[in-house]
């Protein structure tokens, strides 16, 4: 071969910066927990946007930070393998709901309800859309993370709550003498709380469903999430995240404190003739 033929043709054919590598594609679905491999940004999908320079998704950490990532070829880590992330389209409803209401064929969501139920913590929120999304959707309910009880006074004086205008709250550790509960006292008969009495929603999840019989002890004074973790021999908690929200497919899963706490919001919200006490 001359020096002519090793140059004939396609010079750049076969060069490596040709073939850009290929990875697994994933739905950004609400409450996946993945990494950015661009800085190592380790938070659960809150949100997409569609913007003039394409795609993003809005990511949100433990401790409530937010930020927004565009959606890049293998950009993304889940469970420490390369993942390109798309964008989450619900599937098709099956004939039952995962709370258990039966879906009617050609219903379609009301228009959003000026009442709004909040949820405290992000992973409550992803819970409570995947068991409760499509009921809340039909009935115009529109679901907000609230990102803790400290926010309550501030964005009920925001929202402002009155007649037809009410306001469900969903908190985690709910039990008599605790200090959600006493920040949740006097709030008007427009705003009705409930909760479930675990100090964090991965525990109304029932343990059998993740194969294990109860849920360990951590003392007090150490990191809940950590602390389990340790215990189950799970890496972080965001290998246990991704494990408890699989877990969760419908009502059956979770401990009935939490069903009923968040069905007596959807009641409070979307029927103005109970009353709080009607639901208490």
């Amino acid at each position: 071969m001359t020096p002519a033929d090793r140059y004939s043709g396609d010079i750049l054919s076969g060069h490596a910066r040709n073939h850009k590598p290929t990875f697994p594609t994933m739905p950004a679905k609400p409450g996946l927990v993945v990494e950015s491999r661009a800085d190592g940004f380790c938070g659960a999908v809150v949100g997409f946007e569609r913007t003039y320079d394409g795609d993003f998704i809005r990511l949100e950490d433990r401790h409530g930070r937010e930020r927004l990532f565009k959606l890049r070829n293998g950009g993304f880590l889940f469970e420490g393998q390369p993942v390109t992330l798309t964008r989450y389209v619900a599937p098709s409803a099956p004939a039952q709901s995962n709370s258990g209401s039966r879906r009617v064929a050609g219903v379609e969501a009301k228009v959003a309800a000026p009442s709004r139920i909040w949820v405290e913590g992000i992973h409550d929120a992803a819970i409570v859309e995947k068991i409760w999304g499509h009921d809340l959707r039909v009935e115009g309910v529109v679901v907000e993370y609230l990102e803790g009880l400290d926010n309550l006074e501030q964005r009920l004086a925001e929202f402002q709550p009155g007649p037809g205008r009410r306001v469900g709250v969903l908190a985690d550790h709910l039990v008599t003498g605790s200090k959600e509960t006493r920040m949740t006292q006097g709030l008007g008969p427009d705003v009705m709380v409930t909760g479930h009495p675990f100090i964090d929603i991965w525990a109304a999840v029932k343990p059998e469903r993740l194969g294990f019989r109860q849920w360990p002890q951590v003392p007090r004074g150490e990191d809940w999430k950590t602390g389990i973790c340790a215990r189950l021999g799970w890496s972080d908690p965001k290998e246990g995240w991704n494990r408890v929200y699989r877990a969760v497919n419908g009502f059956r899963d979770v401990d009935p404190t939490l069903v009923g706490a968040v069905e007596r919001l959807i009641d409070f919200v979307t029927v103005p003739e109970l009353s709080k006490e009607d639901l208490l």
